[in-house]
C-alpha cells in the first residue's frame, strides 16, 4: 500500500522536488511513499483556469490508483479537486494548502502566505475564506515569479528573503508558509534566515497522511 502524492502539473521537476522534501518522512511512514506527475497537467498550475482544468484527468489518475493506494496528497497549493477526491476515494485525501494551513496554525498565531504571482492571491483569499480561518491570516504576498522561474533558485531565494521579511517584520506574521509545490528546496534555509517557522506543504500534508493511516491501523 502506498500514499500516492500527486503533482496535478506536468513538471518532473517540480515532483522530483517533492520527492526530496518528503524523502526523510519515509522512515516514519508505515506504507510506502511514491511522488507522481500528472502528465495531462499544464506546465504549471497559475490560474484558475488551469485549476479547474486538472480535476478530471486528476481524478482519473487517482482512481487507477485506489486499490493500491493507503492515501493521496493532491500537491498543488490551490487544492484542485479536493472535495471530488474525497468523495470518490474510500482513502485519507489530503491538500497542501489546507494542511499547511492547518499546521502553521499550531506553530503561530498570525500565517504569511508566500505566493508565486499577484494574480494567485485571490485565488488563496477565496479559498481561506472558505477555511473560515482569515482572522488568522497576516497577508499573503507573491515573489512575481511563476512555477518554471523558480528553478533559478538563487533569485528565488533572494526574493523568498525579501517578501519573508515583509511578512514578519510589515504583516506581524510568526509563521510562513510557501505557497508553492516548487519551493520545496526553500524550507530550511528561509526558516534560518528569518528565524521564523516556515512551513513546506508538501511536508505537512505528507505528515497528515502518514498520520491518518497510522489512526487507521487503531481500528
Amino acid at each position: 500500500m502506498t500514499i500516492y502524492i500527486v503533482n496535478p502539473n506536468s513538471s518532473q521537476v517540480v515532483t522530483d522536488g517533492i520527492d526530496r522534501a518528503v524523502d526523510p518522512m519515509r522512515a516514519a511512514s508505515p506504507v510506502a511513499i511514491q511522488a507522481r506527475t500528472l502528465a495531462e497537467g499544464p506546465a504549471g498550475i497559475e490560474s484558475q483556469a488551469h485549476v479547474d482544468g486538472v480535476v478530471a484527468p486528476l481524478l482519473a489518475h487517482c482512481r487507477a490508483l485506489e486499490d493500491s493506494a493507503s492515501a493521496f496528497v493532491v500537491a498543488c497549493f490551490s487544492d484542485p479537486g479536493l472535495a471530488a477526491l474525497r468523495e470518490q476515494s474510500a482513502h485519507p485525501v489530503l491538500g497542501i494548502a489546507e494542511s499547511a494551513v492547518l499546521t502553521a496554525m499550531t506553530l503561530g498565531q498570525r500565517f504569511g502566505i508566500v505566493s508565486i504571482l499577484s494574480k494567485s492571491v485571490p485565488r488563496h483569499m477565496r479559498y481561506l475564506g472558505a477555511m473560515g480561518v482569515m482572522d488568522r491570516l497576516a497577508g499573503d504576498m507573491p515573489l512575481e515569479l511563476g512555477v518554471a522561474d523558480l528553478a533559478d533558485q538563487d533569485r528565488t531565494f533572494e526574493r523568498l528573503k525579501t517578501v519573508g521579511a515583509a511578512l514578519r517584520d510589515q504583516n506581524g506574521a510568526d509563521v510562513l508558509i510557501l505557497g508553492c509545490a516548487g519551493m520545496t528546496a526553500f524550507r530550511t534555509d528561509l526558516e534560518a534566515h528569518l528565524n521564523l517557522p516556515v512551513v513546506e506543504p508538501c511536508q505537512a500534508a505528507t505528515a497528515m497522511a502518514i498520520g491518518r493511516v497510522a489512526l487507521q491501523q487503531t481500528y
